[in-house]
């Protein structure tokens, strides 16, 4: 990296004066002129169980809501089990950790999510509803409380189809994506079938053939392969195009502004492999400058993952989340990169790099390795795992947390 490229990040980033929410918000004011006009803010994190990750989103939504205006939080969690989170964080309904956890997600029942939600809540209170904070999901997965109000409404209404049509469906309470390639697609028909039931005997119950749309997506998500000829039919770009739409139909409220928390790969607006168009590729196909990526990057510590296994007798399987550490990162890599300019936390704001000079835009190109994992890693070799990323092509802002810790579960 020559030194033009160093001097220019180092010039450039924005220090941060601390990672927790509840603070001065003066260092993180320079970012309001690249937020003119945004009204889709991508929160991403390389790790879903990073506390330092949350902490800071936890600050920016903070600066986002009462800075900004933002209205919503939406979150890579499950769409059909997100009303009950936000009836607590608007109205006080319920209790935030059995929220969180009906949520279906390990990485979101942590004591820096119950913060998060605790926030929400206070900022809420003796507000009107117009102003008050909304929280959203925007995943398919995990349906069980869409299937619970349906039976609850097919029943009122009609008793005598509440059992046939719902009970080939009750399989999308837990599945996974990708779990049940199937090419006829027959959970995909059997949820159409549902809701063009409900459209012809309930045409006002509005709530009800939500429900069932997600089940409709749901079920696409189910039976898609992890593998195809054309990487758009894969269960990974479906789940992804699904997010965005879900983020979209947000938008539909004039004043709706978005703050969304997902993972860096997500938020992208590239592709997965260079194939699969990713959440932030519709994102930005769809909206163009008022999205804005900002992925967040770490140069060494731990973190939370699920430990994957692959026994020579038995399909791969994942174990309870456990701490991962790994060292600083290798040279070459964009962390280090990041590092050797600006050694502590900071944030880098991209869209301002139309003018650098031209080492810094050939170099903001990329692409670099860096790490990126997931929810599940595997046990020893996720310390050699790297995924190329082009800074000013996937992202327009970067932030760098300079040590991970391990996020904190809550009790079971």
């Amino acid at each position: 990296m020559s030194d033009e490229v160093t001097k220019w990040l180092a010039r450039t980033a924005l220090p941060l004066a601390g990672l927790s929410a509840g603070g001065p918000v003066d260092d993180l004011r320079p970012l309001g002129a690249a937020l003119d006009g945004v009204r889709i803010v991508g929160l991403g994190e390389a790790t879903h169980g990073t506390a330092e990750f949350f902490r800071l989103k936890h600050r920016l939504l903070e600066y986002l809501v009462t800075e900004h205006g933002f209205t919503v939080l939406a979150m890579e969690a499950s769409a059909s089990a997100a009303p009950a989170v936000d009836a607590y964080v608007r109205h006080g309904v319920g209790d935030a950790a059995e929220a969180l956890a009906g949520l279906g997600f390990w990485t979101w029942r942590t004591r820096e999510m119950l913060a998060v939600l605790t926030w929400m809540r206070a900022y809420n209170k003796g507000r009107p509803d117009a102003a008050k904070v909304r929280f959203a999901g925007v995943d398919p997965q995990k349906c069980g409380p869409s299937l619970t109000a349906l039976d609850a409404f097919l029943r009122r209404t009609a008793p005598d189809r509440a059992a046939g049509l719902l009970a080939p469906l009750r399989v999308l309470a837990d599945a996974a994506p990708g779990s049940r390639p199937d090419p006829e697609r027959r959970l995909v028909h059997e949820a159409g079938e549902l809701l063009e039931f409900l459209r012809g005997t309930a045409p006002e119950a509005a709530d009800a053939h939500r429900h069932a749309r997600l089940l409709v997506r749901a079920a696409d998500v189910v039976t898609r392969p992890g593998r195809h000829e054309d990487p758009e039919e894969t269960v990974f770009a479906a789940r992804d195009r699904y997010m965005a739409e879900a983020v979209g139909d947000l938008l539909d409220d004039p004043a709706a502004r978005v703050a969304l928390w997902a993972h860096n790969g997500h938020l992208a607006k590239g592709r997965y492999g260079r194939a699969v168009p990713a959440m932030g590729h519709h994102l930005h196909a769809r909206h163009g400058d008022a999205y804005y990526a900002l992925g967040l990057l770490f140069g060494s510590g731990a973190f939370r993952a699920r430990r994957l296994r692959r026994l020579p007798w038995s399909r791969r399987r994942a174990g309870a989340a456990v701490a991962h550490r790994i060292g600083p990162a290798r040279p070459g890599t964009l962390e280090a990169r990041l590092a050797a300019a600006v050694p502590g936390d900071h944030l880098l704001d991209l869209r301002g790099a139309a003018g650098a000079p031209r080492a810094v835009r050939e170099w903001l190109k990329g692409p670099h390795p860096a790490r990126s994992f997931g929810a599940m890693v595997p046990r020893w070799t996720y310390r050699l795992h790297l995924s190329p990323l082009s800074p000013a092509g996937e992202y327009d802002g970067l932030g760098y947390v300079a040590v991970s810790t391990c996020s904190g579960p809550l009790p079971d």
